[in-house]
């Protein structure tokens, strides 16, 4: 491997240069204590938003509304997102920078509550984009509901799929690496999806479904 290749990837996660709003965002995520997307999948995120003329996004996984501005920024100028979150701390301060950034208030619904309670109730094919960023454990049933919600051509982006330099370790067999792992590796052969594993931030696996 190339000895530069620790700097390749730092230049990379910061090609994209994060706004105040964002990196003011991602300061109070640390203090709530949830790790924000990393910057260079948030700008993975918005270009696959933009990619698509999303209109209508899922978020499972607010967090402190770092990789919402992202998307929004990706998305059509009338494009709602939804977001999940099970805590409501983080729900506010995400109010919080979206309301900072401008954001009308209703280009974003979001909603308190576990994702798989609330992700049953969603229709099905309706929405470009479903981005997963809640927790690991429950990623496969995620999957699920995503792929049950997005429309033909739609875009599933899955934040931490590289889980820290571990996925691609053999030697990591901890429970949490190996479900990611596998769950890649199912994604990876279905004939109904075309992914991708991108090396940003901590691993962005994308895929449009046929």
């Amino acid at each position: 491997m190339s000895t530069q290749k620790p700097a390749s990837w730092a230049y990379a996660e910061e090609f994209v240069t994060e706004d105040p709003v964002a990196e003011r965002a991602r300061e109070r995520g640390r203090q709530l204590g949830c790790t924000p997307v990393l910057p260079g999948a948030a700008a993975a995120l918005r270009l696959l938003a933009a990619s698509v003329g999303a209109r209508a996004v899922v978020e499972i996984g607010t967090g402190a509304g770092v990789s919402g501005l992202w998307l929004l920024q990706g998305m059509a100028p009338d494009g709602i997102l939804t977001t999940i979150d099970v805590e409501p701390a983080n729900q506010r301060v995400a109010r919080e920078a979206f309301a900072e950034a401008g954001i009308p208030h209703q280009r974003t619904r979001i909603i308190a509550g576990r994702a798989l309670d609330v992700l049953p109730r969603l229709a099905d094919g309706a929405y470009d984009m479903v981005v997963v960023d809640g927790d690991k454990n429950e990623y496969p049933a995620y999957v699920d509901q995503a792929l049950r919600l997005l429309r033909s051509g739609g875009v599933l982006a899955m934040d931490n799929m590289l889980w820290h330099d571990r996925v691609a370790d053999p030697a990591s067999r901890d429970e949490r690496t190996a479900l990611l792992r596998d769950l890649g590796k199912e994604l990876r052969e279905r004939d109904d999806l075309v992914p991708a594993m991108l090396a940003a931030g901590d691993g962005l696996l994308a895929a449009v479904k046929r």
